[in-house]
């Protein structure tokens, strides 16, 4: 067999978002933002990240997002030759460049690799790069109407003991797997469980469960959520009592409403869980004063930075 011409242009195989990206100093497209497979965020999983969207034209909870990712860079021993006023700046070009009024846009740090592969991350040289595509959720507008449909996985999320969840990362084979065990359910997503066989948190997003008027979050096993900090804040100005504690299956099972939290939608309904109707089957009151009161920050120049397009 002849040896391919590799003088040709290489024709990626695969469709990419329309958005721009933030590598090696220099921003290009996203279908020429790529990573080596040598580099061990590749391999080994071995990075963090953070994402922040961009509604209307500006960052939301921008500063919070970033604390969480400067933490997770010294938890994990590295480090970017980008201080946070520098990285401000390449998230600000990436959504200007890209021209997206509404965004998802993703920081990330990896690990990378030794110029002779050593297994030791003290010799890794890190990788630092950012991107900014059109803004996506977990729930669709059909979802968000009518609400999720949420089962229980038996899976257990892998344990604070093991990895730190303060640090945001790309550890996700427990909820695909758990994907597929509520898609055999028929359902549309999934929850975990944590160490203790209580319920943990689902794939990129938290979960909020009311009883009797009372919003309570899983407080061991899950990442801290900006957007579920944001769900206390909503709920203290709406004096709408929201606690982190241990919530079993049953609990949730007999909550009267439940919904969930992430950067990638925001604040979004579950209107049945396993194969039961919470509550009435309707999205609740706290749901709604609390999805409302959330996009109405929006508006709040404490907690969106607008972006410069010009």
């Amino acid at each position: 067999m002849p040896l391919p011409d590799v003088t040709q242009t290489y024709r990626d195989p695969h469709r990419y978002p329309k958005g721009i990206s933030f590598l090696d100093d220099q921003y290009v497209p996203m279908d020429q933002a790529k990573v080596s497979v040598l580099d061990y965020g590749f391999l080994h999983s071995d990075a963090t990240y953070d994402v922040v969207h961009v509604w209307q034209g500006a960052f939301f909870r921008l500063d919070l997002h970033l604390d969480r990712f400067f933490a997770g860079l010294e938890k994990l021993h590295m480090a970017i030759p980008y201080n946070r006023d520098e990285v401000i700046e390449i998230l600000q070009n990436c959504v200007a460049l890209s021209g997206h009024r509404d965004a998802y846009v993703e920081l990330i740090c990896t690990r990378g690799n030794s110029p002779d592969f050593s297994r030791d991350p003290r010799d890794a040289i890190n990788r630092f790069m950012a991107f900014a595509i059109p803004f996506g959720s977990v729930a669709n507008k059909a979802q968000m109407k009518r609400g999720l449909h949420l089962a229980i996985s038996d899976r257990v999320r892998i344990p604070s003991s093991s990895v730190d969840p303060s640090i945001k990362n790309y550890h996700w084979l427990d909820l695909v797997q758990g994907l597929y065990d509520a898609y055999e359910k028929g359902a549309e997503t999934t929850l975990l469980l944590n160490d203790h066989g209580n319920i943990a948190e689902g794939p990129g997003f938290n979960v909020f469960a009311v009883k009797d008027g009372l919003v309570a979050t899983p407080d061991s096993g899950v990442l801290a959520g900006i957007t579920r900090q944001t769900v206390f804040d909503l709920c203290a100005e709406l004096g709408i009592a929201c606690e982190a504690t241990q919530i079993s299956r049953d609990e949730l099972v007999a909550a009267d409403e439940i919904f969930i939290s992430s950067t990638a939608g925001g604040v979004m309904p579950v209107t049945r869980l396993n194969h039961s109707v919470v509550g009435d089957g309707l999205l609740g009151p706290i749901y709604r004063q609390v999805h409302q009161l959330y996009w109405d920050k929006h508006n709040d120049p404490v907690w969106a930075l607008p972006i410069n397009y010009s």
